[in-house]
């Protein structure tokens, strides 16, 4: 019997998923208590890393593997800019800044883009699906702990 790729790509990724959830950062705001500050650096470095990954994937949007998963309508950058307005006001771009961990990552996106552009498939998994559908969790939560508006994006 095979096994398709999303069910792979859960069982594959499990453990990491269960690691994340227990980094400091992650393990307070499942609790509700989310700093503000802490957050909004979340989101900088996450802007970087969708930037870099939504650049790569549209270069590849030909390549035999990556067009089987390039979706621009989950591209989350525009989005993210939206968030960053909001969090750090109209001069976003020149108060954010790129964590070395998030460097990192950036990084290697471009790598693996270079070398092995069907490795961006799991990238794209891990955030697409990952942030998606776990941040419909998150959200809540974070409207809860900063009192903010419910009901948007």
């Amino acid at each position: 019997m095979s096994v398709n790729l999303s069910t792979q790509l859960r069982e594959g990724t499990k453990k990491s998923h269960t690691m994340a959830e227990n980094v400091g950062f992650v393990k307070c705001f499942l609790k509700g208590v989310v700093e503000k500050t802490s957050y909004r650096k979340l989101v900088a470095n996450l802007y970087f890393v969708y930037s870099a990954m939504e650049e790569e994937m549209e270069k590849l949007r030909s390549h035999p593997v990556v067009s089987k998963i390039c979706f621009p309508e989950l591209n989350r950058k525009n989005t993210l800019e939206q968030d960053l307005y909001f969090y750090y006001g109209p001069n976003w771009r020149n108060e954010i800044a790129l964590s070395p961990a998030g460097q990192a990552y950036v990084n290697r996106i471009r790598e693996i883009a270079t070398t092995e552009p069907e490795l961006l498939v799991a990238h794209s998994y891990t955030r697409y699906l990952g942030d998606l559908s776990g941040g419909q969790i998150l959200k809540k939560i974070a409207e809860k702990a900063m009192n903010l508006e419910t009901g948007g994006t």
